[in-house]
């Protein structure tokens, strides 16, 4: 074998342009060509919309599974003056450092048979076409129209994709948790069926809780900003009688499966206050590792650079998110205790292993 036939250099190597990147490696970017990868889809399209609510700029996101197999999301927003860019050059899309996290309209574009994206405004409908990413025109006035919004409609190309079912409760549960996140939000969804549901939590974390347990125990909370973190931090959690622990973490929006900094943090707060509160009365001492015991919590953080420990960003690293975090629980936490001292003193003993 000679080295002319099996030889290597740059003329060998491909630069796919966009979309073909995309289209030709679709599992980079979406995870999946089957159901979670249509999923994904949805719900890239439908956090690209919520930026304008959160910017107080919409108050309302429509998602809609419609009878073809397209999905269309709207908001009410002011339009967008263009978007062709966000649907074709990644990253284009305005975004600022502390929301969900996303890969952009553009993946979303790339991966659709065709998409049709409409803004409302200034009296007028205007419309783009795009086919496997491509605009096919420039944007058209549409004809006259009222009010003002932004949609996208797309249709995930069954040459990419394994399957056109979309799973109605596994979108429901990420736009339900969406809302408990970030209380601005207004969602509903709906499907062909005539299945609705509106996703809405001004009670943010604290409402999540509620909703992670039937425990009629009182909610403690609290909430902070903090420069060293680059961020802001949230958190919600109480304590049933019993049971194992239901800990919830998310960093911009994403859930941390594998925790992290944030959820060290707590932890170390919430064990510090505890033993705080305890070391005066003689009570035993509370490590980290006991405060999960009937505990359900929310924690959340917002930051400008999030730090994650793997590829998978299911594990967050920023270490000065863990000072922060335990400060503020340990504060909050030995504020209610000195608060109830009955229920206190049941706390701790009961955590350090020594029950009524």
């Amino acid at each position: 074998m000679s080295d002319d036939q099996h030889g290597y250099d740059a003329s060998r190597i491909v630069v796919l342009e966009w979309p073909e990147a995309v289209r030709r490696r679709p599992g980079m970017y979406i995870g999946s060509v089957g159901e979670r990868g249509l999923r994904h889809m949805v719900l890239e399209s439908a956090e690209e919309l919520m930026e304008e609510v959160l910017e107080g700029a919409a108050t309302v996101v429509d998602i809609s599974l419609l009878p073809d197999g397209g999905v269309r999301v709207r908001n009410d927003g002011a339009g967008a003056a263009d978007l062709e860019a966000a649907l074709t050059v990644p990253g284009e899309w305005p975004r600022p450092g502390r929301r969900v996290l996303g890969l952009g309209l553009a993946v979303v574009n790339a991966l659709s048979s065709r998409l049709v994206a409409e803004t409302w405004r200034e009296g007028s409908r205007w419309a783009q076409e795009f086919e496997r990413g491509v605009a096919l025109g420039p944007a058209v006035r549409a004809g006259a129209a009222e009010g003002s919004g932004t949609a996208i409609t797309f249709w995930p190309d069954r040459e990419i994709f394994d399957t056109a079912e979309l799973s109605f409760d596994a979108l429901a549960e990420r736009f339900r948790e969406l809302a408990f996140l970030y209380r601005e939000l207004d969602l509903s969804l709906s499907d062909a069926s005539g299945r609705s549901e509106r996703y809405r939590a001004p009670g943010g974390p604290a409402e999540f809780v509620a909703f992670l347990d039937s425990d009629d125990a009182e909610v403690i909370s609290f909430g902070c900003e903090d420069e060293r973190m680059a961020g802001a931090a949230e958190c919600s959690f109480r304590w049933r009688d019993s049971g194992g622990e239901r800990v919830r973490s998310f960093a911009n929006g994403m859930a941390t499966l594998g925790g992290g900094s944030h959820e060290v943090g707590l932890r170390a707060g919430l064990a510090a206050a505890l033993t705080d509160f305890g070391r005066g009365r003689g009570l035993p001492v509370v490590v980290a590792d006991q405060v999960g015991a009937g505990l359900t919590a929310v924690v959340s953080v917002q930051l400008d650079r999030p730090e994650f420990e793997c590829c998978r960003r299911d594990r967050l690293g920023n270490a000065e998110v863990a000072a922060v975090v335990e400060r503020e629980a340990r504060s909050r936490l030995g504020s209610w205790l000195a608060g109830h001292p009955a229920e206190a003193d049941a706390l701790v003993r009961r955590l350090s292993g020594n029950a009524w």
